[in-house]
Parts: C-alpha cells; structure tokens; sequence
C-alpha cells in the first residue's frame, strides 16, 4: 500500500504554506486542498494540489480514499476579525460549517489523526492578560466563536470514535520565511505586522493604531507575536505526538509575552532605517486590550520550544518579504 498522505486544507496560505514547506522536509506525502480564494499557488513547495473546498464533501471524501490519508492539518477558514463582525455567516458559512462537513468526511474514511487551527480569539476578553488552555472561554466576535465551534466538535467526535486531534490556538502570527521562498501576501491583509511592513515600502500610505486608550503600558493593545516558523513546527511536534498514540489536547501557541503596537511599530521603522506615517484612530470592535499565551502546556506536552523568539528578528523577515513583493519578486 502507498505511503500515507497527510490532506492539509488550506495549504497554499500564509500559516499552512509555512507547514507544508517544513513536512516536504520531513519526506511527508502532502495533497493540498484550497480553493485559492486568498491562498497562492506558488506558495506552495511541495505535494499536490486540488482547488477545490473543504465543504464539497463528495470531493473531500474521494481525496481521503484516493491518497491514502491518515492525518488531516485543517487551516482553510476566514480569518479577518473586523470582517467576522459586520458578516458573522460568512465565517459561520466557511469556517464552522464547513468544517463540519470536512469532519463528516474524516469520520467516513476512519480518520486517525487531526490538527486544527484554532485562534486565542476564543478567549475574548480575558479577565488577565495571560491565558491559559483553562481561561473561560467567551470571543467577543464571528471568528473566534466560529474557530470554537469547530473545536468542540472535534472533542464531542474524539469521544465518539478513534479520531485524535490536536487543537493549536494561535496568538499573532507574524514574520515569515527567512529563506525567502514564501511569505504573507493576503491581499488586504490586516495582520499588524504585515501592514506596517507594506507601509514601510510605500504600498500603504499610512498604518492605523487602533486605540491609544488601553489600560495597557502605553494605551495601545498588546499581543504574543509568534514567527510562522515556530507556529509550523508546533504543527509538527503535533503530528508527532498524534502518531506516537498522545492524546488529544488543545494547546496555546504563543511566547508568552507581549508587545505593544507601538512596541511593533517602533521595530518597523529600526528594520526600514526610516519613520512610519502612523494614524491614531479609535478603537475596533472585537479588539481585546491584551492577549498574551501561557505556553506551559505546549511545552510540556508537544516538547515545543521556540527558536525565533525575537521581535526584530520576526519583523526583519516580514520587511524582507514585503521588500521582494515590491521589487516584484514574490507571487503573483
């Protein structure tokens, strides 16, 4: 029989790119499956392609059969918080419901192993800055509640079959491949350090602190900035847990410590060698004052350790990245 395959939906993204690129190095079998919507088929490195949606189950199904999967990495969703609030169904739609009809499919095939991207927005508002997996759990907004839902679906069908899984619940992601080969090219992105690194080489004329009010260190929100690089091998260590018989679990991924956005901004402009035109607007809906991870259980159960904890090392490769787009250099 074939080797088995590992299906990651999502993969020609920002965070699902990054991991293909670190399993092709691992000599993993990878189909692809993403329907391009903001993923880019030159970003993907390694295994093959399928356009198509996590919600076509007839389509998802014969993949599983045809491949010989074993281990689904499932980050397709809609991940722009503003976004989640003014059109809550458009998340609910692709990042909920189809992820029930992703898991229906898993279900079918006998999957064994799964690894979902999940979101610190399930926490909302904590009560402290740092979280743990046991802050209650309250979003504020359409995609934290919809990445939620998908966990509890992935605990209510562990108990009623032999599915492992493994939950990441990401704080910011941000920075990108210091080999130059991929990067965060959403179009429109909001992710702070993708803005602010656009706006560093003339794409954005501006960036936007949203709130200066906080009861934060210098009124604007604080946030756990993890390099994509250290995010993907959280998926790998994951995977590896999964295939040495460790239980399912819901794990942060963060550093455990935060910066500001003036903090962020400020490593901007050292990495550019030149000021930001920065805009103080009011504050978003949806936005928490602090989110910070207490990434004790990651390491203690994943044995995960961060290697680029570094915030001018992070935002040094985000302008790199940003820098080769502008040149004309990334995807097209």
């Amino acid at each position: 029989m074939d080797k088995k395959a590992i299906l990651v939906t999502g993969g020609a993204g920002y965070i699902g790119s990054h991991v293909v690129k670190l399993l092709a190095k691992n000599d993993e079998r990878i189909v692809i499956l993403d329907n391009l919507s903001t993923g880019f088929e030159q970003a993907i490195t390694a295994g093959t392609l399928v356009k198509g949606d996590t919600g076509d189950r007839e389509l998802v199904s014969r993949l599983l059969e045809e491949h010989n999967v074993d281990t689904v990495m499932h980050f397709a969703a809609h991940t722009v918080v503003p976004e989640s609030v003014s059109n809550p169904l458009k998340y609910y739609g692709n990042n909920t419901c189809n992820s029930r009809n992703l898991l229906e499919c898993c279900q079918n095939a006998g999957i064994r192993h799964f690894i979902f991207s999940s979101t610190a927005a399930v926490y909302g508002t904590p009560a402290n800055d740092v979280c743990t997996e046991d802050t209650p759990l309250h979003p504020i907004n359409a995609y934290g509640t919809s990445k939620l839902m998908t966990e509890w679906m992935l605990r209510d069908l562990a108990a009623a079959t032999d599915l492992r899984y493994i939950a990441l619940r990401y704080f910011n992601v941000a920075g990108c491949d210091p080999e130059g080969d991929i990067g965060q090219s959403t179009p429109n992105a909001t992710l702070l350090t993708k803005v602010a690194c656009e706006a560093a080489v003339g794409k954005r004329p501006q960036v936007s602190i949203f709130g200066t009010d906080y009861p934060t260190k210098d009124g604007t929100g604080v946030r756990d900035y993890i390099h994509v690089l250290d995010l993907a091998h959280a998926h790998i260590v994951a995977l590896e847990h999964l295939r040495n018989k460790g239980e399912s679990d819901v794990l942060n991924c963060g550093y455990g410590h935060g910066y500001s956005v003036r903090e962020l901004l400020d490593a901007v402009e050292r990495a550019n060698g030149a000021p930001l035109n920065i805009v103080e607007e009011a504050r978003r809906p949806g936005d928490p004052p602090a989110l910070i991870a207490a990434p004790d259980r990651i390491r203690k159960v994943l044995g995960w350790t961060a290697k680029y904890d570094d915030l001018d090392a992070i935002v040094s490769s985000a302008l790199e990245w940003e820098r080769k787009l502008a040149r004309g250099e990334g995807y097209k």
